[in-house]
């Protein structure tokens, strides 16, 4: 089994830094392969920023020349995931929904601790889209940027930290999900440290992507998530006739 998993940001290191915390969840036999955009920021910390990975995520997955068996899309919020749908017959998980629904195994409320303040909206609004809202006790802001998790991973921690004891305390929750896919590899630490269960969305999601594929299921293509009717796209490495057989 082959597993793509896509960051949405340009940044290498933390490319790495996912897939190494994918590889760590998979199975035997899985191979997990990590992908990096061709373009776009090095960081998604607003709509502009999310709007352009959407693209660049698709760009990046639908040209990899290799067979591969489900996708993850490696970033926490809203990146496009129902367009990967739409390209692919195979499994796409995001790691927003995945940590989310995982969570929700775990206890009766859970809290999301992000990145940034200007993040919580998205992520409030991928949640409630995604129907995982009921459940979430909180979106809570560590302070800390997207670049600022790798540059100074000891403050990371503690910011992350001090927002998990307070959803706990204060809010209720009963399990913590880390939003955001460059935390990846910190759930351990926070765990030890808050006292309550701590899900990391990558490495949930590749459980999740197993899964679908040992099941044999997929995206339904009835309806919502059909493939792209034919038409001209002008721009963008696709071509008219590759978008709707992209796999």
């Amino acid at each position: 089994m082959r597993i793509l998993v896509a960051n949405v940001n340009t940044t290498q290191s933390m490319t790495d830094s996912i897939a190494a915390q994918a590889r760590g969840a998979a199975s035997p036999g899985t191979e997990i392969v990590g992908l990096t955009p061709r373009f776009g920021a090095d960081s998604c910390e607003g709509n502009f920023e999310s709007y352009l990975a959407a693209i660049a995520v698709m760009d990046r997955v639908v040209n990899y020349p290799e067979p591969f068996d489900a996708v993850i899309q490696a970033g926490y919020g809203e990146h496009g995931r129902e367009g990967l749908q739409e390209l692919l017959d195979v499994p796409v998980v995001d790691i927003t929904e995945a940590a989310a629904s995982t969570a929700m195994f775990l206890g009766h409320k859970y809290s999301v601790v992000t990145t940034l303040d200007r993040t919580v909206p998205l992520i409030e609004d991928r949640l409630k889209l995604a129907g995982l809202d009921a459940r979430c006790a909180s979106v809570r802001a560590s302070g800390m940027a997207v670049l600022e998790l790798e540059e100074h991973p000891d403050r990371a921690v503690e910011a992350i930290v001090q927002q998990a004891l307070a959803a706990v305390r204060d809010d209720k929750a009963e399990v913590i999900v880390l939003g955001c896919g460059g935390m990846a590899g910190l759930d351990e630490q926070i765990r030890q440290r808050a006292g309550v269960p701590v899900v990391d969305g990558v490495a949930a999601a590749v459980t999740i992507a197993e899964s679908l594929v040992r099941l044999g299921l997929s995206t339904s293509k009835v309806r919502t998530y059909a493939a792209p009717r034919p038409k001209s796209v002008i721009g963008w490495p696709l071509t008219a006739a590759d978008v709707p057989a992209a796999r």
